[in-house]
């Protein structure tokens, strides 16, 4: 039942939400970002120089759709890999959420600690309302060169990363033509 409380009250404060969301421009550069993983490894945007970089934003560890989500990147893990692609998830929520969420699920790809909000808000993910800060669910395809190819701002999680796939085969085509 608690679950489902803060799915309503994410859900609500989407509905309601004021903070602003930045735009990102497809073949613009990426924001920068320097994050903390779940096991203390830093991560920045040019650790993946030269592959495709998946990033991820949800608004909270072990929920329903958060879940939902992060299990099918995890389920086509492979998949993905095998694309020269990195899958990364991000949120606000701490370390130590982290570790427990990615232990519980088995995710084999790092959840980045912005537990300020601000490569979120760089990214156009972050949500607010009053103090509560959170990620809302949006997806961005990072190209090899570190430019921006594909922004998802409406993300179904059960079906997302089967829509992600498609597209980094898509955008991978596109790019072997040029």
């Amino acid at each position: 039942m608690r679950s489902l409380g803060f799915s309503f009250l994410l859900a609500w404060l989407m509905l309601f939400n004021v903070a602003q969301a930045d735009v990102l421009d497809i073949n613009a550069p990426a924001p920068r970002f320097e994050l903390q993983d779940q096991n203390g490894d830093t991560h920045t945007l040019n650790d993946y120089q030269g592959k495709w970089l998946v990033l991820y934003f949800y608004p909270k560890d072990d929920t329903p759709g958060c879940t939902t989500e992060a299990c099918a990147f995890r389920d086509e893990y492979k998949v993905i890999t095998e694309l020269n692609t990195q899958v990364i998830g991000v949120s606000v929520d701490d370390q130590e959420s982290h570790v427990k969420f990615a232990e519980k699920y088995s995710l084999p790809f790092p959840l980045l600690v912005d537990d300020k909000g601000k490569v979120a808000k760089e990214y156009g993910a972050l949500a607010a309302l009053g103090p509560i800060k959170f990620a809302k669910r949006h997806t961005i395809i990072i190209g090899p060169e570190g430019k921006v190819k594909k922004v998802y701002r409406s993300v179904n999680a059960s079906r997302h990363s089967q829509e992600v796939i498609a597209d980094l085969k898509a955008l991978r085509l596109e790019k072997a033509h040029f």
